[in-house]
C-alpha cells in the first residue's frame, strides 16, 4: 500500500452496516477512516469515539467538494446510499438523487484518482433470473449501477469488488421509522409489548445475515483485492411468519406492499460475473433467543 495512501472512505459510516464496518476497520488495520453520511438514516449516537476517525456531513453528490484531498484515499467502502424497497416507492425522489446521482459520483471520484472501491449490491435484484430488478426503484437504482460499473471495468479497467447483502440485522440495526429493519422493527415492537407486524401473506421468505457475518466478508473481499463479486447470506432461510413467531408474541398482518419479493434467491452469476458464496455462521434463532432472555 503506497505511504501517501492512508486513509480509507465508507459512505454511510454513521448508518447501520458502516458504523459496524468502522469498528472492524479500526481492530484490522492501523488506517484512518473518514465518514461521508447525510444522516438520512445514520445518527451521531453511531459515531465511534477514536482519534484515527473523522465524520463528515454531506451528500455523496458533493463528495469531489468534500474530501478535499483524494490522493490520501486509498479505498472507498460506498455503503451510503437509499436502500429499502417499498419505501422506494415513497420517497421515489430520495432513492434517485443517493442511488443515481450520488453514487455516479462516488464511481467517478473513484475512477478518476484511481481508488478502489467496495460496492454493496442487494440480493433483491437478484431473483427471478434477474427480472426482479424491476420490481421496486431501490432494486432497478441498485442493478442499473452494476451495470454502470461493468462498462467502466471493460473501458477503463475500474477495480472493485461487490458485496450482495441478505436482510442484514444485528447491533446498531435501525428500529423506527421508515428506513427500519425486520427484525428492528420485531424488536422494536417486542419491547413495547406491541403486535409483531407482519406483511401478508407471511409465507415470504428471508435469509437473514447477521451484521459481523456481512462485514467480515467486506474485510476479507477488500483485503484479498480480487475483483470479485460476493454472496454473504445465511444456509437457513426463514419465512416472515416463522421468524414473528420466535418472538412468542401476537402477530397482526398488514396488506400486501408494492415490490415485495417472495423468495430469497442465491445466483451463480450475475452480468457474466461468477459469484463467491459465503454462509454465516451466525444464527437467527440463536439471536432471537438470546434478545428475548435480556428483554423477558
Amino acid at each position: 500500500m503506497p505511504k501517501e495512501k492512508k486513509k480509507i472512505l465508507i459512505t454511510g459510516g454513521a448508518g447501520f452496516v458502516g458504523t459496524n464496518l468502522i469498528k472492524l476497520l479500526l481492530k484490522k488495520t492501523n488506517l484512518h477512516l473518514i465518514s461521508l453520511d447525510n444522516y438520512s438514516s445514520g445518527t451521531k449516537k453511531n459515531h465511534v469515539e477514536n482519534k484515527r476517525v473523522k465524520y463528515i456531513r454531506g451528500h455523496t453528490k458533493k463528495i469531489n467538494d468534500l474530501i478535499k484531498n483524494p490522493k490520501k484515499i486509498h479505498s472507498v467502502f460506498h455503503f451510503g446510499e437509499f436502500a429499502r424497497i417499498y419505501q422506494s416507492f415513497l420517497k421515489m425522489n430520495d432513492c434517485i438523487e443517493s442511488n443515481f446521482v450520488g453514487s455516479n459520483a462516488v464511481f467517478n471520484f473513484c475512477l478518476i484518482n484511481n481508488i478502489k472501491l467496495v460496492y454493496s449490491a442487494t440480493s433483491a435484484s437478484l431473483g427471478n433470473k434477474g427480472k426482479d430488478k424491476n420490481l421496486s426503484p431501490y432494486a432497478f437504482s441498485k442493478a442499473t449501477n452494476l451495470e454502470q460499473l461493468e462498462n467502466f471495468k471493460k473501458h477503463f479497467r475500474f477495480k472493485y469488488e461487490v458485496i450482495y447483502f441478505y436482510n442484514v440485522y444485528g447491533p446498531h440495526q435501525i428500529s423506527t421509522g421508515n428506513m427500519s429493519t425486520v427484525i428492528g422493527i420485531f424488536e422494536n415492537h417486542y419491547l413495547k409489548k406491541k403486535p409483531i407486524p407482519v406483511v401478508k401473506p407471511g409465507t415470504q421468505t428471508r435469509r437473514f445475515t447477521h451484521i459481523d457475518d456481512t462485514i467480515e466478508i467486506c474485510y476479507l473481499a477488500w483485503k484479498k483485492n480480487l475483483n470479485r463479486h460476493y454472496i454473504i447470506t445465511n444456509k437457513k432461510s426463514y419465512s416472515i411468519n416463522e421468524v414473528a413467531k420466535m418472538f412468542k408474541s401476537d402477530i397482526k398482518y398488514f396488506p400486501k406492499r408494492s415490490g415485495e419479493r417472495y423468495v430469497s434467491k442465491l445466483v451463480s452469476y450475475n452480468l457474466s460475473n461468477k459469484i463467491y458464496k459465503y454462509f454465516g455462521k451466525r444464527q437467527l434463532n440463536n439471536y432471537i433467543s438470546n434478545f428475548l432472555k435480556k428483554n423477558s
